[in-house]
């Protein structure tokens, strides 16, 4: 595969309607929490519940995601955690948290679907419901450690999160024998709802970077780019290898996935538990710079990858 078919088929249409939101947030007021809202309750689940009940991966290939998912997470915390303790970098948890996690859902869904069709959507959604559960403790951990804020109460949401419910409800569906006919009426509409959520997460992509600020200096998140675009490719593959993905397409689904840019939610978590005023502006940043510089990187990741990447399991 190309350079520039990778752009073509896989890249611009994501980057299309991420456009459309990215205009719409910045020519009309959209209230992009209730856009949120609508698709963590309702359009996710659905997306999670009718791929998961689908899905023709096997539960080695399921077992292997979750673990590869937790590996990855964990090692990239650990490097970012040396990197920001070595070299002083400013807003330490901030760029632990841009340099964790990645953007494996409103942008990971849709690319993995274009790139990798079925396969890679059912990879993508395993990876976002393992990584949610990672995010909503690790990631608040990191967001409010040295503040004293209430880690304990706040890892509670896991289990306030409708996904977790719709992953642990697609398992017992299948293990039971009980998932409803695809082309019956009860799978059709959860398809339905579900397939609505990839275009909404595109849009609010686009409509939140359209509201992140600027009033950081972009060198100033040269580190954390550095950690998501170049460091976090490298360690999916080496994290990949040894897992040993029976599918290929599985495979090099989880390491585009890891190679996304910064996620948006541990903006989220920033807000609610730093100390400092300044680092919500300062992982915005992150986020803006590592979502437009992802657009080359991605495309060059996506050429290797569909075009066989020569390592055993990818």
């Amino acid at each position: 595969m190309s350079f520039v078919s990778a752009l073509t088929d896989a890249i611009l249409p994501v980057l299309a309607v991420a456009l459309a939101g990215f205009l719409l947030g910045r020519f009309r007021e959209v209230e992009v929490d209730a856009l949120g809202t609508v698709t963590l309750y309702v359009l996710t689940p659905a997306l999670v519940f009718s791929t998961l009940a689908t899905t023709t991966l096997s539960g080695s290939a399921v077992l292997n995601i979750a673990v590869g998912v937790t590996a990855f997470t964990v090692v990239m915390a650990v490097v970012a955690y040396a990197v920001v303790t070595l070299t002083d970098a400013p807003h330490p948890n901030g760029t632990m948290l841009a340099s964790t996690f990645s953007n494996a859902g409103n942008y990971g869904i849709p690319l993995s679907a274009f790139a990798f069709g079925a396969t890679g959507r059912s990879t993508a959604v395993l990876f976002i419901a393992a990584q949610s559960v990672l995010m909503y403790s690790l990631g608040v951990f990191i967001a409010a450690r040295g503040t004293g804020a209430g880690v304990r109460a706040s890892v509670g949401q896991i289990f306030e999160l409708p996904l977790l419910y719709a992953v642990l409800a697609a398992g017992l569906a299948r293990f039971l024998g009980v998932v409803p006919p695809e082309t019956g009426p009860a799978m059709e509409t959860i398809g339905m709802v579900g397939n609505a959520a990839i275009p909404v997460m595109l849009l609010m992509l686009g409509i939140q970077l359209g509201n992140t600020g600027r009033g950081v200096a972009l060198s100033t998140v040269t580190t954390p780019t550095v950690l998501k675009l170049a460091v976090a490719p490298v360690v999916a593959v080496a994290v990949a290898v040894p897992l040993g993905f029976s599918d290929p397409v599985v495979a090099r689904t989880f390491v585009l996935e890891c190679a996304m840019p910064a996620a948006v939610t541990p903006l989220v978590f920033t807000v609610e538990f730093s100390d400092d005023p300044t680092a919500p502006a300062y992982v915005s940043t992150a986020i803006l710079v590592t979502t437009v510089l992802s657009i080359p990187v991605l495309a060059v990741l996506l050429t290797v990858l569909r075009g066989g990447l020569p390592l055993p399991g990818v």
